[in-house]
């Protein structure tokens, strides 16, 4: 994908309020240009085994904006093995995908230089803690922050409500469907607040039913959270649905292909498939991954 820039320049306004006396002009200063929340810079990433490297990801640039008070829900799409859990790893900081071999990843214009406090992931696999509680395992990442005792406890509970698990905090992992235990992880993540949200096909291993109830849980959070989401799927359908961008991966080596923009539906999962502009774009995306167009 041929490498973008997006930059903004302060400019003045003309009206009324920018002149006084015999039209003299009042001097602004410009505000500075907001970063952009994740930029790549000809990001590569080769893994080396024994005597033979693999490229992992081939000279990935893109640019995603900040948003105040709005964010944006970013889905990776692609075919397993072009690299989509690997660009989502080197967000995070998290090694051994983290360093790349060559480029640059800048989050909030800063080098990355690990994993932060300002990212925080989600994985398909279930994450919790075996020895700790719902509310226990809600509570970890407050905990690490040393948010007070009773103050964590109230932001826990809170995110056990909103994911749907209220009178479920004294279980644990062991006693959870696949579901609850996702709401879980989604409410430990959610629950310390990161700019950048990074999920790893978090509802690959549900049960359909159970995939379209989490992407409307999930749908209603993020817009309560304003913060941008990366989302690694293989899912097109999945993409359609939950993405404001579709970043489109092919590979091996993996390989930024095409950004495609789309708009937000505000109706369930369910009724938003049966729409026929729904249906369009579905088979847009599936022509460009497969190279033609579903029936």
């Amino acid at each position: 994908m041929d490498k973008t820039s997006r930059e903004t320049s302060g400019q003045e306004s003309l009206d009324k309020s920018t002149w006084t006396g015999d039209f003299e002009k009042v001097k602004t200063t410009p505000q500075a240009p907001v970063p952009p929340v994740v930029q790549f810079k000809n990001v590569s990433k080769e893994f080396s085994r024994g005597r033979e490297k693999f490229l992992a990801l081939k000279d990935v640039s893109f640019v995603v904006d900040n948003l105040p008070d709005i964010g944006e829900f970013v889905c990776i799409l692609g075919a397993s093995g072009c690299g989509k859990s690997t660009l989502l790893r080197v967000i995070a900081g998290l090694e051994p995908h983290f360093p790349p071999s060559a480029g640059e990843v800048l989050v909030g214009g800063k080098p990355v230089k690990g994993p932060g406090t300002d990212r925080a992931m989600v994985f398909q696999d279930y994450t919790s803690y075996p020895n700790r509680t719902v509310l226990g395992n809600v509570e970890f990442g407050l905990e690490i922050q040393r948010v007070p005792k009773k103050e964590r406890r109230d932001v826990a509970m809170s995110w056990i409500e909103k994911v749907g698990l209220t009178g479920h905090e004294k279980k644990y992992p062991y006693e959870l469907s696949g579901g609850m235990k996702q709401r879980v992880a989604i409410a430990r993540t959610l629950a310390v607040r990161p700019s950048i949200v990074l999920m790893d096909e978090p509802f690959g291993a549900l049960d359909p039913e159970t995939r379209y109830s989490m992407q409307e849980l999930l749908i209603g959070l993020w817009k309560e959270m304003q913060s941008t989401v990366f989302f690694v799927t293989h899912s097109i359908t999945e993409a359609a649905y939950l993405g404001d961008r579709v970043y489109l991966m092919k590979g091996p080596p993996g390989r930024l292909v095409e950004e495609i923009r789309l708009p937000r539906p505000n109706e369930s999962p369910l009724e938003v498939e049966k729409r026929a502009d729904f249906r369009e774009v579905v088979a847009l995306l599936n022509s460009k991954i497969h190279g033609q167009r579903s029936k």
